[in-house]
């Protein structure tokens, strides 16, 4: 029978709560990589994710990701509706083999946690140019018609592309992929920042940016490490290998600048390290410790090159989040490919090998099928959906807001007592006098 396993809940609360921590973790990494006219909106982005996201999650979101099939492995049914037939004494499997569960409650609650933090992502891409009214309206309805069908692709025992055969440990396609893939569609929908390409628009607060980065890292042990929904070894070598990537990772893109700029950066720091553990995501579950320090390597050096794409492609993404998001999380999920061992996916994955570790090219294939099917999805619907609110109640704010700032124009506040521009908050847009 079925039973409660006291230490997976446990260590599945303290993970819950280290991935909600990662989306406030965001909101400082983020806002400290804005100009200083736009960092409270920036923080806003990220923290009204948070209650929308949860709203929408106990309404239909999880029965949508996690319920009983509705067909073709496609989407979930309503059945949990308002997470009707849920209470303190349902519990959710984690192990088929030992039958240990855990609370359905706190499982609802962990999948929560992903899912508002992967809406948030998206707002890097829109930094310093969005309707926060229209940007409150995106953020459920993005978490419904795209979270949520590509969670139950992915993370359901009847999803389709998990019946194929596709990986995805923490959330490589689920999490980085389709968050990436639609904050492009976004800076497409909204275009480009007034300045873009002329103008420097650097970073206004590097501590904010590695205070946030350090958070982000901080929450990603229970990220990934706490996806093994158990308290056991697996989780373990997660933990290890979440480390690993995000220090190769940071030195990976330390050596690229340093050898491509002359000087490493604090900021490369902070970006080579999230770009490791955006990597990490998705196949933590399936490598050895080594292949921890190629995937982490890799995401460094790739990513470092990636963020500069944007003024060959002329798509403005504010703070990278398709240079680091979309492309180490494709970088990731590809990865498992060439490097799933026998050792981690005997517990996690059974039947599961990368080409080098005797598996072919097989489990590549179905790698490389998931990135392209949940990216042209995510891509897609996401730049419908924004389309529709920038034709209807408009997206993008005026240009005078923009060019004034706008954390005045939309919050009516601003961050730093000498206000936007060096001006108090009465004068925004007024000339100065002597």
């Amino acid at each position: 029978m079925t039973h409660l396993d006291p230490a997976a809940t446990a260590w599945l609360l303290a993970a819950t709560a280290l991935v909600l921590l990662m989306t406030p973790g965001l909101a400082i990494f983020y806002g400290g990589m804005v100009r200083s006219s736009g960092v409270l909106n920036m923080l806003m982005m990220s923290f009204i994710s948070i209650p929308l996201v949860t709203v929408v999650w106990l309404l239909g979101g999880y029965s949508l990701a996690f319920g009983d099939d509705a067909g073709g492995g496609i989407i979930g049914d309503l059945g949990h509706f308002g997470l009707a037939g849920i209470n303190p004494g349902t519990l959710h499997e984690v192990d088929p083999t030992t039958h240990a569960a855990v609370p359905e409650l706190l499982f609802v609650t962990f999948q929560l946690t992903f899912a508002i933090l992967t809406v948030a992502l998206i707002s890097g891409a829109i930094a310093d140019r969005a309707k926060f009214s229209a940007w409150m309206i995106f953020v459920p309805v993005w978490a419904l018609i795209v979270y949520a069908p590509i969670a139950h692709w992915v993370w359901t025992p009847n999803g389709w592309l998990q019946k194929l055969g596709a990986l995805d440990y923490a959330g490589g396609l689920v999490v980085e992929i389709a968050s990436g893939a639609s904050a492009l569609a976004m800076a497409l929908v909204l275009g480009p920042r007034v300045g873009f390409k002329v103008d420097a628009m650097r970073p206004h607060n590097l501590p904010f940016v590695l205070l946030g980065a350090g958070l982000l890292w901080f929450g990603w042990f229970g990220f990934n490490a706490g996806s093994a929904l158990a308290a056991n070894g697996t989780a373990a070598a997660v933990f290890l290998n979440t480390l690993v990537a995000g220090c190769l990772g940071m030195l990976g893109w330390l050596v690229v600048e340093a050898r491509r700029d002359g000087k490493p950066t604090t900021f490369g720091a902070a970006s080579g390290a999230v770009a490791g553990l955006v990597a990490i995501t998705p196949s933590c579950g399936y490598i050895n410790t080594l292949g921890a320090v190629v995937v982490g390597l890799a995401a460094g050096v790739v990513c470092s090159f990636a963020v500069s794409w944007k003024f060959k492609g002329n798509y403005d993404d504010s703070l990278d989040v398709v240079g680091v998001h979309f492309v180490g999380g494709i970088v990731g999920t590809l990865l498992i490919g060439f490097l799933a061992a026998g050792v981690m996916t005997d517990q996690t994955a059974p039947g599961h090998r990368g080409l080098f570790f005797s598996g072919g090219l097989a489990q590549l294939g179905k790698q490389a099928l998931g990135v392209i099917v949940v990216a042209a999805f995510a891509f897609g619907v996401t730049f419908l959906l924004g389309k529709v609110l920038d034709k209807t109640i408009g997206f993008r704010v005026s240009r005078e807001h923009e060019v004034a700032g706008v954390d005045f124009a939309l919050h009516a506040e601003t961050a730093y007592a000498e206000g936007v521009h060096g001006h108090s908050p009465s004068r925004i847009g007024k000339p100065t006098g002597h």
